[in-house]
């Protein structure tokens, strides 16, 4: 267990969200808690994350929820892992909020990027008109002109 990586969850504590900021202590290493020494409150090392609660381990859990992102049905897996579709759908919702969030924090997030490189494609096809765009950030599209690709033959 590594305190300087977790964050007091209470939403009425001053600390909220601060990681390495010494704030946070282990409470118990075999029920996996965690103090607080700004608000005095414990909680769980599963506090805000999917796990949490969970009466699985985390492993059955992430094998569970990688069938659904693989399109996997539901009545499949309740067959073969002998789950209630309940379960099933609980763990589904849990995993696509803490992608969400994960996606929120780290994609959203407003970045300085200084010079950014911007194109555009315009696809006219039979029924309708596709355009595709990218952006790429100057300083890794300098990095990524370094890589060396293998060299392909396609035969003709």
């Amino acid at each position: 267990m590594n305190s300087q990586t977790a964050f007091c969850p209470n939403h009425a504590c001053p600390a909220k969200g601060q990681t390495g900021c010494g704030n946070i202590r282990v409470h118990s290493r075999k029920d996996k808690r965690y103090l607080c020494i700004v608000c005095k409150k414990t909680f769980s090392a599963r506090k805000e994350t999917p796990f949490y609660r969970l009466r699985h381990s985390e492993e059955f859990f992430v094998i569970v929820v990688t069938l659904l992102a693989f399109g996997c049905p539901v009545q499949a897996i309740v067959k073969a892992l002998d789950l209630d579709e309940r379960t099933i759908a609980d763990w589904g919702k849990r995993a696509a909020k803490q992608s969400k969030e994960v996606h929120e924090h780290l994609v959203e997030k407003p970045k300085d990027l200084r010079e950014v490189q911007c194109d555009e494609l315009r696809v006219k096809m039979q029924a309708k008109v596709v355009w595709v765009a990218t952006a790429i950030r100057t300083r890794d599209r300098d990095s990524f002109l370094d890589v060396k690709f293998p060299s392909r033959v396609i035969p003709g």
